[in-house]
């Protein structure tokens, strides 16, 4: 799923209250799975120069790349983190690891050929859904409108939780950027 999504996704199931620490910790569990591959890509699209259809071709399915995303999607590290979160009765580190591991959990279900290396570090498998969020080949002429209305329900959810204005307009800048992703990938590929 796009970022947007996964943010969106995550605070609806996870932020409650939709404020203070427990918001920041679902937002930021949302986000990490993610963060490597935008800080790698922006760095070398705009600090290196490098043209796009080698960072997306190549570069992202280079071994060094692939280690990085194996170890912050890893369900392992994740589950460890929600374990120790638990144990410890820490509710920031419980929702963040448990946002962190619904985001693992919807990429495992919708990547068709650019998944990730998911149980770092017992394993290297990777596994290619037959379903992707953004590839029409493999059905996201479907996956799109189900993960756009899913969205728009989580906005709702978050909206009827309270949160201050401020909130309220970052989740919606969130959902329109996701509703205008979702748009492009369906068109262009």
């Amino acid at each position: 799923m796009n970022t947007p999504a996964h943010l969106l996704i995550g605070a609806a199931a996870f932020a409650r209250p939709a404020h203070g620490r427990i918001l920041w910790a679902a937002l930021l569990g949302s986000l990490l799975p993610d963060l490597s591959l935008y800080v790698m890509a922006g760095t070398s699209l705009f600090l290196l120069g490098i043209p796009p259809n080698v960072v997306f071709d190549q570069l992202y399915f280079s071994d060094g790349w692939q280690t990085v995303f194996a170890i912050d999607n890893s369900f392992v590290l994740w589950g460890f983190a929600l374990i120790v979160g638990v144990w410890a009765h820490r509710a920031a580190l419980t929702v963040g690891a448990s946002a962190g591991l619904l985001h693992l959990a919807m990429d495992f279900l919708l990547h068709a050929g650019d998944g990730r290396p998911q149980f770092w570090p017992f394993s290297e498998w990777v596994f290619h859904s037959p379903v992707s969020y953004w590839d029409s080949s493999h059905h996201a002429v479907w996956v799109a409108p189900l993960s756009a209305v899913l969205c728009v329900t989580c906005y709702t959810v978050l909206w009827r939780r309270g949160m201050s204005v401020w909130a309220k307009i970052f989740f919606a800048v969130l959902l329109v950027a996701e509703l205008w992703v979702a748009r492009q990938w369906l068109l262009f590929f």
